[in-house]
């Protein structure tokens, strides 16, 4: 029987790219996906698709290790932060399964906000200035509230003065202020990736945002990026593929999130050459990666598609 791999929330785009990826590059694979509904295209990407709770729910570890079970899983993949922090500790998940994550140490740092800025801190890496609303008004205005948990930018207001935190606060009461990063225009997403031989590579891309994800993109090099990426991606333990999202700021590059997963832009950088979840794959079944030269420059857009099925 050929070797399975379970790829969680298939419905969302994300794990449709990995899905796509692992589809055109290696067919001997069956894939399982799953999501908590079926109202979307998920089951096309993969051979097999079942229903679970979400993450949230007391019995998603069980349904979780029942798919496993059943259809004979060698690998999972969890592409999601709420999926990430209901299945640690990995290993103890489903003995002889491979997880490719982050590793512990990322997806502890990454599923909380706060908890991300304190991990940068202490590995000496400069960071906006951040702290729960709970613990009184913001240190400066204009500034930006936002949940600690979650990504993408959805959830992310900006604050101009106290009738701002009167008002958001009563919505968001676990939220943080953090820093305004400028200038917007200078934001980076960062893929980042360490071998288990401990060697980093990461692909900086001078982003524009779509609905929360990264439409457009261009290949930027910048040297003190690209070692601050190295100094936490070795700090952190890193464990195959993370993403660090900055902003280039007139006093360097500022980090103000990092996702403990793979991002939007996997199957655009995919397309590049920087083929992360192939070298996690292969890692996993004890395979060298090799690092390609991207070039700079390059631009990458995201496309929309359409099926009818029935």
């Amino acid at each position: 029987m050929s070797k399975a791999v379970l790829i969680t929330g298939i419905g969302g785009d994300i794990s449709q790219g990995v899905a796509t990826i692992l589809r055109e590059n290696r067919p001997d694979l069956r894939l399982i996906g799953v999501d908590v509904h079926a109202q979307h295209g998920g089951h096309l990407f993969v051979d097999q698709f079942a229903l679970v709770p979400s993450a949230s729910a007391p019995d998603y570890v069980d349904a979780i290790k029942a798919i496993v079970s059943k259809h004979s899983v060698d690998v999972v993949i969890p592409m999601s932060e709420p999926e990430l922090g209901a299945t640690r500790p990995f290993s103890e998940l489903a003995p002889g399964v491979k997880w490719i994550t982050a590793g512990d140490r990322v997806v502890g740092a990454g599923l909380d906000k706060l908890e991300t800025m304190r991990a940068l801190t202490g590995l000496g890496v400069p960071v906006p200035w951040t702290k729960p609303v709970s613990e009184g008004r913001p240190i400066a205005y204009p500034c930006i509230l936002k949940n600690r948990s979650g990504s993408g930018s959805r959830a992310v207001f900006t604050v101009s003065n106290d009738e701002d935190v009167d008002y958001l606060v009563k919505r968001y009461p676990d939220a943080i202020f953090q820093e305004l990063l400028e200038p917007a225009d200078r934001e980076v997403t960062c893929a980042v990736y360490r071998r288990r031989d401990g060697e980093v590579a990461s692909l900086l891309m001078l982003r524009r945002l779509t609905g929360g994800f990264t439409g457009w993109a261009k290949i930027i090099k910048d040297e003190e990026t690209s070692r601050m990426c190295e100094v936490i991606a070795q700090g952190l333990d890193l464990r195959g593929s993370m993403n660090i999202q900055l902003r280039l700021t007139d006093k360097g590059p500022r980090v103000f999130e990092i996702n403990p997963r793979f991002s939007s832009t996997v199957l655009m950088r995919h397309r590049l050459g920087y083929t992360d979840v192939l070298w996690a794959l292969d890692e996993a079944e004890g395979k060298s990666v090799v690092f390609p030269e991207i070039p700079q420059d390059r631009i990458m857009v995201r496309v929309q598609g359409a099926t009818v099925y029935s």
